[in-house]
């Protein structure tokens, strides 16, 4: 993970005057703190969830910030702890591969698993801060993956939150050490260890997305265009041999090809006819799949499709099929009308 340039933690901060000023300092973070619960936390919702409980706490206790430390890291400090508190006793998620080996083309779907099983993708816009320098924008779409997202979940609370200040957000180690109470030894000793782990889970190499890479934006509209007409054909020729496919809350996950296309020609068969409508989540190139069947021909919400690739393959879709909850998040209209002429 790449260093990302932010706004010095050390700097003393002035107490906010008033109410309203209260609420514009408080929520001009609130983007950048998301981000962090989100690879804290794992999951969208608990991500908004503890940030507004660290909104309400700040609020609580803005009359004993004194300006001795910037906002910015004192709101870090109490959303920490808020993500501290919610992982307390918590089961880490998880993807899919975590759970067993890859099925064959005689694959079933199996039991459905809860909501907490399950790393859950998120929208962009509202866990990465927008503009900047391009390259940093690369690197926090780089922090979002679901791969690196899910290796996170292995590590314990500390060093998850050590990795993601020193690592994502370029914050010194004093100034971590301040954030948790302890020593720069102790931060460096813990980011040492986390990196260890990191090394040896997060694996992939899926890419984010790159604005104005026309091959990358290709790939993509020939994905969409295959899985439209459900030309099994022409969609096995942008998977990667050993690409895999799964489908939350499902522990099933395919890989390789031939498993995919028969599970899309057997199981699957019914996404033939579907729609895809872009939006972007975890960094990396996603859609709302719409399947046909509904009233008066109109096209029903079926998952939340994440799409993963590498130079010029996909190597990863994953369907996450929780529409009721995960299609109002990304903005997603609850169905498509049907089919004109």
């Amino acid at each position: 993970m790449s260093e990302l340039a932010a706004t010095p933690a050390k700097e003393p901060g002035t107490p906010p005057s008033s109410p309203e000023e209260i609420e514009r300092r408080l929520e001009s973070y609130r983007v950048e703190l998301t981000g962090y619960c989100y690879r804290m936390l794992g999951s969208a919702f608990e991500a908004e969830d503890a940030v507004q409980e660290a909104m309400v706490r700040a609020w609580r206790g803005v009359d004993r910030f004194e300006g001795r430390s910037s906002l910015r890291s004192w709101l870090y400090r109490i959303t920490t702890n808020t993500c501290m508190d919610a992982l307390n006793g918590r089961s880490r998620r998880a993807r899919p591969m975590e759970m067993g080996p890859a099925q064959g083309t005689d694959a079933v779907l199996g039991p459905a698993y809860a909501d907490e099983t399950w790393v859950e993708p998120f929208p962009d816009s509202r866990a990465l801060p927008a503009g900047g320098d391009p390259a940093d924008q690369v690197a926090l779409r780089d922090s979002v993956r679901l791969a690196f997202v899910a290796a996170l979940q292995h590590l314990a609370p500390r060093q998850r939150a050590v990795l993601i200040l020193r690592e994502v957000l370029a914050w010194r180690a004093q100034e971590v050490a301040d954030l948790l109470d302890t020593s720069v030894a102790s931060v460096n000793s813990a980011l040492q260890r986390a990196r260890a782990t990191l090394a040896k889970l997060d694996d992939t190499d899926a890419e984010v997305l790159r604005p104005g890479d026309g091959a990358q934006a290709e790939l993509l509209a020939r994905y969409v265009d295959a899985f439209e007409s459900y030309d099994m054909d022409s969609l096995a020729a942008l998977l990667r041999e050993d690409a895999a496919m799964s489908m939350p809350p499902y522990a099933l996950w395919l890989q390789g090809v031939e498993a995919i296309a028969a599970w899309m020609t057997g199981p699957g068969h019914g996404c033939r006819g579907s729609r895809l409508v872009p939006v972007s989540a975890n960094g990396t190139g996603a859609f709302g799949q719409y399947r046909p069947g509904g009233v008066g021909g109109t096209f029903e919400p079926w998952a939340l499709q994440v799409v993963e690739t590498s130079g010029d393959r996909i190597v990863g879709i994953t369907s996450y099929l929780d529409t009721e909850r995960l299609f109002p998040l990304f903005g997603l209209p609850e169905r498509l009308p049907a089919r004109s002429g």
